[in-house]
């Protein structure tokens, strides 16, 4: 009983956030302008690089889920007062967190088929490459949102926050070889694979291409990858579910 009271009203807020972000669809379809934009690029100057770019705009796409966790958080909080009213009804802080999350995962996902729709048509991926990219998919997700939950936290002005929405959001998902495969990086920089892989976002990426045949890893690059996404994942979402027990009574 006591575990399930800790999940009280998540189901109901994620339905609610749902159609809170399903309600802003210009939001949801400028998110995809980037992602977008590099496929044209890609497409006119180096069309077998396509695949490797559509799985990149898929991990762009979810790491971009915790830009607008971190923008609806500090929304709720700062701009409509409404944290402290969330926090001392019966749902728990860590149904808030996980139901706006999960609501905006939800409400994001379609530009996410639509990628993965255009991949299929590029490079047909086999059961073990799309169980790959779901596991992947979802480690990110728990990163991002959790990275911007709690950065919301840490600010009283939407206007301090942006410029490092977007750092985030370039310095994760636009620097590191993500829209770019491993092998593009040059001979006399390729002791930085190993270290790349540490970052969320390029090792989700290198993982998908090494399991669908597209990249070749070592068996110490899939250890890295794969190890590093999943500690990282799962030790940001329970820090994330700390944190917003640990911020519900702020003042």
């Amino acid at each position: 009983m006591a575990f399930a009271l800790r999940w009280t009203g998540m189901r109901t807020f994620l339905a609610t956030e749902t159609r809170v972000q399903l309600h802003e669809w210009l939001a949801i379809a400028t998110g995809s302008l980037v992602q977008a934009a590099l496929l044209v690029f890609v497409w006119v100057l180096d069309r077998s690089l396509l695949s490797y770019t559509v799985i990149g705009a898929m991990a762009y796409s979810m790491f971009l889920i915790g830009q607008r966790v971190l923008n609806e958080a500090a929304y709720i909080r700062i701009d409509h007062k409404l944290n402290e009213l969330y926090h001392a009804s019966p749902m728990s802080p860590e149904s808030y967190f996980l139901g706006m999350s999960l609501g905006i995962l939800v409400a994001y996902t379609p530009p996410l088929l639509v990628l993965f729709a255009i991949l299929e048509f590029l490079h047909p991926m086999n059961l073990a490459a799309v169980g790959m990219l779901v596991l992947v998919l979802l480690a990110l997700w728990a990163f991002s949102a959790t990275l911007g939950y709690c950065i919301s936290t840490l600010f009283r002005d939407m206007k301090t926050i942006w410029p490092y929405s977007s750092l985030l959001t370039n310095l994760f998902g636009i620097v590191p070889p993500v829209f770019y495969p491993l092998i593009a990086i040059p001979a006399a920089f390729a002791w930085t694979r190993l270290p790349v892989l540490l970052v969320p976002t390029s090792s989700a990426v290198a993982l998908v291409e090494g399991v669908a045949g597209m990249e070749t890893l070592s068996t110490t690059e899939y250890l890295v990858a794969g190890g590093s996404l999943a500690i990282e994942g799962l030790l940001m979402l329970a820090f994330g579910i700390y944190w917003a027990r640990r911020t519900a009574r702020e003042v």
